[in-house]
């Protein structure tokens, strides 16, 4: 104390100094509770706030906070898929001697990327959150980083591992792939916690000095490079392919097999097989003569042959097929676990998705231009997903293509077919009662039930026709039912007027199995006043059909009269369009029963994606039977049009796969886009945004908006938004870590127990969505569980080594050592270990056992649920117990 001071202590804790009161710390505090517990925290004085609102409103915003780090942490992986995506163009021979064919590889590596810049992706709001705690307190020494680091370890690797493990689909199992890389990250994580307790509790106890930091920091360069080396193949015998050069070319793989069928045409038509082949052309060959993707855009030929096949499902636009194309070439790329991340935080968000969401968009658009001729039930899309039901189905055969999604299974070789024989009728207005056919195809073995009812048109009901609300069952074996109709008359003149009979599935789900509506599940019955034959013609001279219909459908209509059965032959005639070549011709027969006035004659057109001129065929109607007659127009000519001109259609398909591609992108190429994403919801794709996107993006709004002004990484190569992205976690953690530490103390828990639980899985779900999104859509499970353990160790040897380093150097000048608490951190580092040791041993128990279908994830039902069930067991023990250490419970056993 300095000379001439006259300092003197009062009775309430102030102080006397020079007669000029000072308060000391401490009293300002003792009934502020935990206010001086943050670095920037609390901004504005809560000293009459209650606790308890104060605790409520802490833990708010701290989970406000989870959010803001998640969305930030999506600017951040793009700019780091931005730098990892730099490729380098490979020259090839080709069959030209002055153009080599010139193919382009990503320059990092997967194993080098998943553990440098992806893990720090993943990762640093907990390394952050490490170092930030260390200068916070001066760098010493405290519980909340370090109890983070390992808290999130331990639910990583045993919640995580235990999700993908149950929720694979049914009958489904994931291996991982590049085992090698696993069993060194796998060794890695487990060597960097018993280090870590090495450290803690033996070499030094309670004290890290400068060598065991600068260890710890040398081990993540170690891992790096070890895993770089297990990926080439440098342990063991190289595979006899080297499957890291077909990451880089391809994500196909060459020898597989395929089935015959719809999905063997489709691969053969993108170029993945031969024609007649069973054997999948291999990746490399298949990128260098039918690749999709060069430069950016699109293979003229590949797209060409690409659309060829999905134009033969019809109801699908131009738009629908630039929206599969693009999706099935980006879903069939290798993605990384960062892909899987962001996926997850924008779904939880509420912002534009980077998987494909095209299931929705095919059925509306499908079920628009199929109204007029699929009926569907209710509003519901049935019949449209059984036209775009082979489509899925040829595009998921590939086994190592991810599935674009599922549609429902209608197999109308395995369902009854119900519908009318006719799609209309006409009955005179005196007829009372007459009969309406009902016919059945498809599968008669079984017994099914539909119910018929009739609708309001001009006709009414009560006033033209009796109402009919009946459910009409199929015996096995019936193929035909009838259904009365009465038609009421009035005696009074009226116009010719309609009404129409539905025919609908019953709402008992049991009774809708095996049963699905016909073509015709509609039909419209005309009241007129004739009961003539009537005559048979078509309704016009000429019809205009483009080459790309799939079928043209061409009316033969009864007029002045409609009574009895009559029946009418038709044949097509050979002009400028030839049958086999521009349309399949040939002859039949129609069938108009008593009161039906319209029927539809098919002739499926044959669409070569080839530019031709106009062409034409006649269809002819000859031999009416019944009482019938022809009438005027008995030949009509069908002329086959080109859709466009065929560049200007193919250079718009280009165009719109291309965009369709570029919306896909993880990253942002423009402040626009990147402002536009976050004013909008689901990116701006309003059209599948459900009611909770837009809930969650009115809760994320703020942070939206604000981490906007993020430079977008398509500046300087994606260095600029790392770095920004980076500090603005950095700002954010200091505050979670403030928002945790009042939290936990308002509480009353310790920061060590708040560290393994609140912040340890706020920081943790949105991995935890993106490995179970990798689970399910992968073929293998690396992407799930395969980069856990290399995460884990990156979070010891960058999350501790960097502060302990740090702290270790600051204190070595002040001449003072940097303690660390032994008792907590290495109880908890050492429980972990042992319970890690046991969870990676499940999972390659799972690997080689029968029991569990030889596979990491997914197998038989009870097996895999009580794997997963074990593993979450382990995580609790692991939080129970550290809990109790951090309370204390286990010190008479340390002192026994």
């Amino acid at each position: 104390m300095e000379a001439g001071l006259d300092v003197k202590a009062e009775d309430d804790g102030s102080y006397l100094i020079n007669n000029e009161t000072y308060i000391s710390k401490n009293l300002v505090y003792r009934d502020y509770e935990c206010a001086d517990r943050g670095m920037l925290l609390p901004l504005w004085s809560e000293y009459t706030w209650p606790s308890e609102l104060r605790a409520f409103l802490y833990l708010l915003g701290l989970l406000y906070c989870f959010l803001g780090v998640a969305i930030i942490a999506d600017i951040f992986m793009g700019s780091i898929e931005k730098i990892t995506s730099k490729t380098r163009k490979v020259y090839l021979t080709s069959e030209k001697e002055d153009e080599p064919e010139i193919i382009e590889v990503r320059i990092w590596s997967d194993a080098v990327a998943n553990l440098t810049l992806m893990a720090l992706g993943s990762s640093a709001p907990e390394i952050l959150l490490s170092i930030i705690e260390i200068i916070g307190l001066n760098f010493d020494s405290g519980e909340l980083g370090p109890g983070t680091i390992v808290g999130s370890a331990a639910f990583n690797l045993f919640v995580i591992s235990a999700v993908c493990v149950m929720f694979i689909p049914k009958g489904e199992i994931r291996r991982i792939k590049d085992i090698k890389v696993f069993a060194v990250t796998a060794v890695f994580s487990v060597v960097a916690y018993l280090w870590l307790l090495i450290i803690v509790v033996v070499v030094s106890p309670g004290e890290v000095e400068i060598w065991e930091a600068v260890v710890t920091l040398v081990l993540f360069p170690a891992l790096v490079l070890l895993a770089w080396l297990a990926e080439k193949n440098f342990f063991g015998v190289p595979n006899k392919t080297d499957t890291s050069k077909q990451i880089e070319l391809g994500n196909f793989q060459p020898g597989v097999a395929v089935e015959e069928g719809v999905a063997a045409r489709c691969l053969a038509c993108l170029g993945l097989r031969a024609p007649g082949s069973s054997q999948v052309v291999p990746a490399d060959k298949f990128l260098r003569e039918k690749q999709y993707f060069r430069d950016g855009r699109l293979d003229r030929e590949g797209l060409v042959a690409f659309i060829k096949e999905v134009k033969n499902y019809p109801g699908l636009t131009d738009e629908d097929a630039a929206v599969l194309a693009a999706s099935k070439l980006v879903e069939s790329q290798s993605h990384s676990r960062m892909w899987y991340r962001v996926g997850a935080v924008r779904s939880m968000t509420g912002g534009r998705k980077t998987q494909p969401q095209i299931s929705y968009k095919l059925k509306e658009r499908s079920k628009d231009r199929l109204k007029t001729l699929i009926m569907l039930e209710d509003g519901t899309n049935q019949g449209v997903d059984n036209y775009l039901h082979n489509v899925y189905n040829a595009m998921n055969e590939h086994p190592e293509a991810p599935t674009v999604g599922e549609v429902p299974k209608v197999m109308p070789h395995k369902n009854a077919i119900i519908d009318f024989h006719s799609a209309s009728c006409a009955v005179m207005e005196n007829i009372g009662k007459f009969q309406v056919s009902i016919c059945r195809s498809g599968k008669t073995d079984s017994r099914v039930s539909v119910r018929v009812e009739t609708i309001d048109g001009t006709a009414t009901v009560d006033q033209d026709y009796v109402p009919i609300n009946e459910i009409i069952t199929f015996e096995s074996g019936e193929t035909e039912k009838f259904i009365d109709v009465e038609i009421i008359n009035d005696n009074q003149w009226e116009p010719d007027e309609e009404f129409f009979l539905k025919i609908s599935l019953l709402m008992d789900q049991e009774q809708r199995e095996g049963v699905q509506l016909g073509r015709i599940s509609i039909m419209e019955i005309t009241i007129l006043n004739d009961d003539e034959p009537g005559l048979v013609m078509f309704q016009k001279r000429g019809f205009l059909v483009k080459e790309s219909i799939g079928s043209a459908v061409i009316p033969v209509v009864r007029k002045n009269g409609a009574d009895g059965e009559i029946t009418v032959k038709w044949r097509t005639i050979d002009k400028s369009a030839l049958s086999g070549r521009d349309f399949k011709g040939g002859e039949g027969e129609l069938t108009f029963k008593h009161t039906e006035t319209l029927q539809n004659i098919e002739i499926p057109i044959i669409d070569d994606m080839t530019p031709e001129k106009d062409e034409h065929f006649e269809i002819e109607l000859f031999d009416p039977e019944g009482g019938a007659k022809l009438g005027q127009i008995n030949r009509t000519a069908v002329t086959i049009t080109n859709d466009d001109d065929f560049n200007n259609v193919l250079t718009n398909m280009m165009r719109m796969t291309n965009a369709n591609v570029h919306a896909l992108q993880v990253h942002h190429e423009t402040y626009v886009s990147q402002i536009k994403d976050a004013l909008n919801v689901n990116g701006g794709d309003i059209e599948n945004a459900t009611g909770m996107d837009y809930v969650l993006h009115f809760l994320t709004f703020g942070w939206k908006i604000i981490f906007a002004l993020v430079p977008p990484p398509s500046i300087l190569g994606g260095w600029l938004c790392f770095f920004v992205s980076l500090g603005v976690i950095g700002l954010l953690t200091a505050i979670v870590g403030d928002l945790a530490s009042i939290f936990g103390c308002l509480v009353g828990l310790k920061d060590a127990v708040t560290a393994i639980t609140f912040v340890a899985l706020g920081t943790s779900l949105p991995d935890t969505f993106a490995s179970k999104t990798a689970a399910v859509q992968e073929k293998h499970a690396d992407n799930a569980i395969g980069n856990v353990t290399g995460s884990n160790s990156v979070n010891v040897f960058l999350g501790l080594g960097l502060p302990w380093f740090i702290a270790a150097v600051v204190n070595f000048v002040r001449a003072k050592p940097f303690l660390v608490a032994k008792g907590n951190l290495g109880f908890s580092v050492g429980l972990f270990t042992g319970l890690s040791v046991l969870t990676i041993g499940i999972l390659m128990a799972r690997r080689v056992l029968a029991v569990f279908g030889k596979a990491e994830l997914g197998g038989p039902p009870v097996p895999r649920y009580l794997s997963g069930a074990v593993m979450i067991c382990l995580w609790l023990i692991y939080v129970l117990f550290s809990s109790f250490q951090t309370y204390g419970y286990f010190d008479s056993v340390e002192k026994v």
